[in-house]
């Protein structure tokens, strides 16, 4: 009886107790349509944030929070994740010290940025990354570690190997990088210095961003004529560094070689089936973008800057140059017409910045011919040299090396505003041009695959394991934007011009897009591997 009683008197100073409320939420998206990053459908649910996390999942009618928004016919996504960024340049004060706010990133719906590609990093990379802990921007930052800077502090610009001293002190730098929180080893084989190296010596660095469970990216020797070789290469460097390898920025350069993705998709799909783990990154355009220099022969280049100059300045020399830039501009990123040569970025000369070769010879008053165009182009390079956009890609390259099942999109950008620059536009559309243009209105892809490829994996190939994904417990980058309405407005010749559809952008739970204006918030973190 005792036992009775005491049983109903719990009873009932229970039914009299208070019922436990639960913390009210900082942020509710309500009636969204949740994409988790997993690569499958979305559901129609609610997010809930609390700090710099999703808190709850589900239906949180009942849940009070700050700040609830109605996201009806909307998509809820996770941040997306950028792994090929120029977001920090070589120029001080450029990139995301001149753009904190990364307004060309931010209405894309990106999040975090992973800098230091193509073999070009700065080095220490702790002193980058302190400067932009101390003055944050909008979106998250990570790094690589450059084999170019590496190898150009040890050895300089000389074509030659490294001593076995030289190699020591490389893989010197690749560990204390790694140590310091980089995500794994870039190279750039088709730039100076990197081109100078034997595959061999990439190897044993990659084998020390193994120990640290990094990866390998690289802008591969070749893009065009040579291109199988090249994607053979980076896969062995993969293959016998021991580390996860990724062909970054895949395209197919020059109409010799248009259609050979076929191949180049065999030989990474042969290359999996027998245990390798390779990857691939893409943007989404059929130009690609970089320095004049690309069209120059690589002997040309042993010895930097003062050495080109000064073979420029002997006869003999500068005749046999201009037989391989002629043969560059047919077969190459010259794309046969110096009209596919456009001027982006030219320091020395800003109001040449937007015009194509061809403009530029007829503004002299010069025939237009690839002769005149390759006598052309050591004259810039003289004069200064030029960034430019080389059209010289085919469409159904670009589509089928998107649709491959480990191909993730990046910008190979960086952070941008409105200046005298005329850039490629994938500073400004990358991620709504592969949501809009390409999965939308050419079907390439459904979209929740679209989704998975910007955010959770890229998240994944670096081990980022709270964020390109919709989960609770997860950081909160998150964007809500309208898949009917998602597009990029940038152009060839208006680059300058903000993507749209996007509505509110989350960074570690603040808002710095909120109802379809920037915030002015600057929640990005430094993200380190370690």
């Amino acid at each position: 009886m005792r036992h009775l009683n005491l049983l109903l008197t719990f009873l009932a100073l229970s039914a009299c107790a208070p019922e436990i409320q639960e913390p009210p939420l900082d942020f509710i998206l309500a009636g969204g349509t949740v994409y988790s990053g997993d690569n499958q459908e979305g559901i129609v649910t609610d997010v809930g944030i609390i700090g710099d996390r999703v808190a709850a999942i589900g239906d949180l009618d009942e849940r009070q929070a700050t700040l609830r928004l109605d996201v009806s016919g909307l998509a809820v996504v996770p941040g997306f994740i950028d792994i090929h960024s120029h977001a920090v340049r070589s120029e001080p004060g450029d990139g995301i010290f001149r753009w904190p706010d990364a307004e060309n990133l931010i209405r894309q719906g990106v999040t975090t940025v992973i800098g230091g590609p193509d073999g070009g990093s700065p080095l220490p990379i702790t002193d980058t990354l302190t400067a932009i802990e101390n003055s944050p921007a909008s979106v998250n930052f990570g790094t690589f570690v450059g084999h170019g800077s590496i190898r150009g502090l040890v050895i300089g610009e000389e074509d030659r190997p490294p001593t076995d001293g030289e190699l020591d002190l490389m893989r010197a730098q690749v560990r204390q990088a790694m140590e310091s929180g980089a995500y794994g080893l870039s190279s750039g084989l088709i730039y100076l210095p990197g081109r100078f190296a034997e595959t061999e010596e990439v190897i044993e660095l990659a084998k020390v961003a193994a120990e640290y469970d990094g990866i390998y990216i690289s802008h591969m020797r070749e893009e065009g004529l040579d291109l199988l070789k090249s994607v053979a290469e980076t896969i062995r460097i993969g293959e016998e560094g021991g580390l996860p390898t990724q062909l970054t920025h895949h395209k197919v350069v020059g109409a010799p070689m248009w259609g050979k993705s076929t191949e180049t998709l065999r030989m990474v799909d042969e290359a999996i089936a027998r245990g390798v783990d390779v990857s691939i990154d893409q943007y989404p355009y059929t130009a690609s973008s970089t320095s004049l220099t690309i069209l120059f022969p690589g002997w040309s280049l042993d010895g930097g800057r003062p050495a080109l100059l000064d073979r420029l300045a002997d006869p003999e020399q500068r005749a046999r140059m201009k037989v391989d830039i002629v043969y560059r501009i047919e077969t190459d990123r010259g794309g046969n017409d110096p009209a596919n040569v456009a001027l982006s970025n030219c320091p020395h000369d800003n109001s040449l910045n937007g015009l194509n070769l061809s403009q530029l010879l007829q503004q002299q008053e010069r025939e237009v011919s690839k002769d005149n165009a390759a006598d052309l182009l050591m004259e810039l390079v003289a004069a200064g040299n030029c960034s430019a956009v080389f059209h010289a890609i085919e469409e159904e390259d670009v589509k089928r090396i998107m649709a491959h099942p480990v191909t993730m999109p990046s910008s190979d950008g960086g952070i941008e505003g409105p200046s005298e620059r005329v850039p490629h536009p994938r500073n400004y559309g990358t991620f709504a041009r592969v949501l809009g243009h390409y999965t939308r209105d050419l079907n390439v892809m459904p979209f929740h695959t679209a989704i998975h490829k910007v955010s959770r994996l890229p998240a994944n190939r670096i081990g980022l394991t709270d964020r390109g994904r919709i989960e609770e417990g997860a950081i909160a980058d998150i964007a809500v934007l309208d898949p009917a309405a998602i597009r990029d407005t940038a152009t060839f010749e208006q680059p300058h011009q903000y993507a749209e559809g996007a509505h509110h952008v989350f960074v570690s739970g603040q808002a710095v897009l909120l109802n379809g204006e920037m915030t002015g918030a600057r929640p990005g973190k430094v993200l380190r591997s370690r």
